[in-house]
């Protein structure tokens, strides 16, 4: 009987300029799927077999596939021909070091695969079994993408928990993107943990309107409303904003830059609108930074690594207080799908449109 595990993966066929092309088999094709057979004994003392069970989808996996993407202290760069990577979470299969043992959980950067021998030093964490929740939680409401929204707005944005349970009185805060990982976190915490007034929030549909006004947006537009910015002018009014988390970039920062009160402050977490057209991802009305006296700050996760258990306790502390809802995350599936790695890539892409499902997005693989 053969040692040997079939592996299915996705590679990156064409580095991508513009749009991304979803179809296999074409010349364009941005991905390609590659099989190929992996001997667990042959493992090197730094390596791991691994079966991954979910897939986290990011926004920040646009630019690791970019042509001329270059690699960074905590961003890697995806060359034409090698594996696709994301979030994810998997079980050890074998392994070639003493630091996992078969069936731990481990939460990291892993290949876009079924089966993948990975480097040790792609985990970030293992998974602590008795910590006694449900295995997506790891890449939603404690994964990623929640502990950004934390530091974001603790960080980045300087806010601080009210001493009571009162609001502080006149505190604006407004965040784009507001229906998804990020957004409806900070939406949450901003409303619920941080006490502001009055929560602004900019989505992309009605339907996703109407969630996030029920986790705790007390107004909030869609982007494809050809409306959106005069509703929103006659909501805020005279009174404007103190603190604008930008997730979107593009047109919807633009407009923003405008409604930021003086000496207010702006948190830029991420560009979506311009990750597959760069021309969308174009920003004006930088006069009002300097007329305004504004403070932006962008910011990623690794600038508060030595303070992710801080981000962590504090999303544990909402959920327990029922100030973060246990259902901000949707798991698409696919674990007994025929061909199951040809959909991963497009169920990745629904980051980029108005009907991805509310908040994190995370693929059951196996």
């Amino acid at each position: 009987m053969s040692n040997l595990i079939k592996s299915t993966r996705i590679v990156l066929k064409n580095a991508v300029v513009g749009g991304l092309t979803l179809e296999f088999n074409q010349p364009d094709s941005t991905f390609a799927i590659e099989s190929v057979e992996l001997d667990p004994r042959n493992l090197q003392p730094d390596e791991i077999l691994v079966k991954t069970l979910y897939l986290s989808n990011d926004p920040m996996q646009r630019g690791f596939i970019d042509k001329g993407a270059i690699p960074s202290s905590h961003l890697p760069a995806v060359k034409e021909g090698d594996i696709v990577v994301s979030l994810a979470l998997v079980e050890v299969v074998a392994t070639g070091t003493t630091k996992y043992k078969v069936g731990d959980i481990l939460h990291g950067m892993f290949a876009w695969a079924d089966y993948a021998i990975s480097k040790e030093s792609v985990v970030y964490n293992a998974i602590d079994p008795s910590f006694g929740v449900p295995l997506p939680f790891h890449l939603s409401l404690l994964g990623m993408t929640s502990v950004t929204a934390y530091f974001g707005l603790v960080g980045a944005g300087k806010l601080k928990v009210p001493a009571t349970d009162s609001t502080e009185k006149g505190l604006t805060v407004a965040i784009s993107a507001a229906s998804g990982a990020t957004g409806s976190i900070a939406v949450q915490l901003s409303k619920h943990v941080f006490g502001a007034s009055k929560v602004i929030a900019v989505t992309g549909s009605d339907e996703k309107v109407k969630w996030v006004k029920s986790i705790g947006a007390d107004f909030a537009v869609s982007y494809n409303d050809p409306d959106y910015q005069q509703k929103l002018s006659d909501y805020i009014g005279e009174d404007f904003i103190d603190l604008y988390f930008d997730i979107a970039g593009g047109e919807i920062l633009s407009y923003f830059l405008t409604k930021v009160k003086r000496f207010g402050h702006v948190v830029a977490c991420g560009a979506i609108a311009g990750h597959n057209d760069p021309q969308k991802g174009k920003v004006g009305n930088w006069a009002d930074v300097i007329r305004n006296s504004l403070t932006i700050t962008g910011f990623n996760l690794s600038t508060y690594a030595d303070r992710y258990p801080e981000g962590i306790a504090a999303l544990v502390a909402a959920i327990k207080s029922n100030k973060i809802s246990v259902d901000g995350f949707h798991v698409e599936d696919i674990s007994n799908k025929e061909n199951k790695l040809e959909l991963v890539p497009g169920i990745w892409n629904q980051l980029f449109g108005s009907t991805k499902p509310n908040g994190k997005l995370i693929t059951k693989l196996s």
